[in-house]
């Protein structure tokens, strides 16, 4: 398809040439003092995002990508945490635990299957590896094909209209550009005062592209990535314990949290609770020697693991941009950038850069998010449009063994908010119908809608495909979906999705919140 006429010259007969130029074609002046309308430092879902945008409005865009190794030495391909070593390899991993729930479930179902069944590392780590890679070359086709240009280099500012660029060959460039996009996202925070931390623990980093089978494991933290780690590695047969040192999912709702955890124990996962790590040294078997203290008491007690894994918060990859020397205003705590410059969500105190996905401060650290914000941020800058990010009411899933999904506020901040006398809490205890023939302990299945009036805040569920149900949800709650109208809905029977619109009991009635019947 072709879009325009443009006239050429012929030098040597001056006669006029007219051309069709084809749509991805572009025109720079040389009044032009850039060589990019935009440069985007960061190749995650959000950066790749904003430049496929941005070229499609017929900009001269590249995105810079490049992978410093874990601690471990672990390194990936195109495509940041997401693709390489988050959601996409974690949600393989997860239903591959849940298959060998389904498995032992499947005898009560009539089929003949062994009693033990056991799962192999090595098929499985091959094969979630073997799609990454495929989603890495994916990612690469779709910029060619975008007319993005793909720098592997790691990138920093020389000036706000400058990029240097340090390829991977070693060789240095600069670029000029117009517009700026900071997507260099978050990386695994490993505490290097515990001695052996740094030289043996691994991280999520490392995780999914590990050969070995991780055999008996210590997960370090308490956030949703060593829960749902902790999770599949106990359903794919592993000895799991994890290390909390204050509470499981502390930035979530509490009750909904606690009920995740105790889940997770009745499944066999183990809880060192009010426990920190204090050294891990490897034995003559290579085996990691960990010594930790119980808090409660004070005692340090030592065990014998075969892979510590930390998950002990996250920290911006933003040391080396040279955001200081320009004015980049970030958080001294966090090394964050700070957005909302100009009343643009994603601008920073520079005028012609801008921050989207993780690294941005006070803002949820979710692929969605910020391919969102990658995509109306190219709309803004380069295609009139005025449409901002809406922070409010996103929807997420915590991928542990039985799901818990959310949208909304947690019930403690809604009593916050708006006092404990103004909020009703609609909830129940319920039993997926596919929970009943093998008699599978449905007691951790619940849901609460936390209301202020007939506004619904919030929206919390825990079971099979939490994710699923949360994310219909979520749309009826962004249109105005109001508690009125969602309890005059008629459900589908039978699923877990109707039990949502079934809630009638509150938590101030103090009736027994337990479904019955089908």
């Amino acid at each position: 398809m072709f879009t325009s006429i443009t006239m050429f010259v012929n030098k040597h007969s001056g006669t006029f040439i007219f051309k069709r130029l084809p749509r991805n074609y572009r025109q720079f002046t040389s009044s032009s003092t850039e060589d990019y309308d935009l440069v985007v430092i960061g190749g995650g879902s959000g950066g790749l995002a904003c430049a496929k945008a941005a070229s499609q409005l017929q900009k001269k865009v590249a995105v810079l990508d490049f992978v410093t190794p874990s601690t471990q030495g672990t390194t990936w391909g195109l495509g940041g945490t997401c693709v390489n070593v988050g959601c996409i390899p974690k949600k393989l991993m997860h239903h591959a635990s849940l298959l060998g729930d389904a498995i032992r479930d499947s005898k009560a179902y009539g089929w003949n299957v062994p009693d033990q069944v056991q799962s192999d590392w090595t098929t499985l780590s091959t094969a979630v590896q073997n799609h990454v890679k495929s989603l890495n070359w994916g990612h690469r086709v779709q910029l060619r094909d975008k007319n993005v240009e793909y720098i592997n280099g790691l990138g920093s500012f020389k000036d706000p209209h400058t990029v240097r660029v340090k390829e991977s060959n070693g060789t240095e460039r600069l670029l000029k550009t117009r517009n700026a996009v900071i997507a260099v996202g978050v990386r695994p925070y490993v505490p290097s005062q515990i001695p052996g931390a740094v030289e043996y623990g691994v991280t999520s980093d490392d995780l999914f592209w590990m050969k070995k089978s991780p055999g008996k494991t210590l997960l370090i933290g308490a956030s949703y990535i060593a829960l749902e780690c902790g999770g599949f590695l106990n359903g794919l047969g592993f000895d799991t314990s994890i290390m909390v040192r204050s509470r499981p999912l502390k930035q979530f709702d509490q009750q909904m949290a606690e009920l995740v955890a105790e889940s997770m124990e009745s499944k066999g996962t183990r809880f060192l609770r009010k426990c920190v790590p204090v050294s891990i040294e490897k034995d003559d078997r290579g085996r990691l020697v960990v010594k930790y203290e119980d808090l409660t008491n004070r005692q340090t007690k030592e065990e014998v693991f075969d892979t510590v894994m930390f998950a002990t918060g996250r920290h911006a990859v933003t040391n080396n941009l040279n955001l200081e020397a320009l004015g980049v205003e970030v958080d001294q705590t966090t090394q964050k950038v700070f957005g909302g410059h100009s009343d643009d969500h994603e601008r920073t105190s520079v005028a012609n850069i801008y921050a989207i996905g993780d690294i941005l401060h006070n803002r949820p650290e979710l692929t969605p998010v910020a391919i969102k914000a990658g995509q109306l941020l190219a709309d803004r800058l380069f295609g009139g449009s005025q449409v901002q990010m809406d922070y409010d009411m996103i929807p997420t899933t915590v991928f542990t063994p039985l799901e818990y999904g959310v949208v909304g506020i947690s019930e403690e901040k809604a009593v916050s908010c708006h006092g404990e006398e103004n909020i009703e809490v609609y909830h129940a205890f319920y039993t997926p119908l596919e929970f009943a023939v093998p008699r599978r302990d449905a007691s951790h299945c619940y849901i609460k809608a936390i209301c202020f009036g007939d506004r619904i805040l919030g929206l919390h569920l825990i079971g099979p495909n939490a994710g699923e149900v949360i994310q219909g949800f979520a749309v009826a709650l962004r249109c105005g979906a109001t508690w009125s109208g969602l309890s005059g809905s008629v459900g589908i029977h039978p699923t877990t999705a109707e039990e949502v619109v079934k809630l009638h009991i509150t938590k101030r009635s103090g009736a027994d919140p337990t479904v019955t019947g089908c």
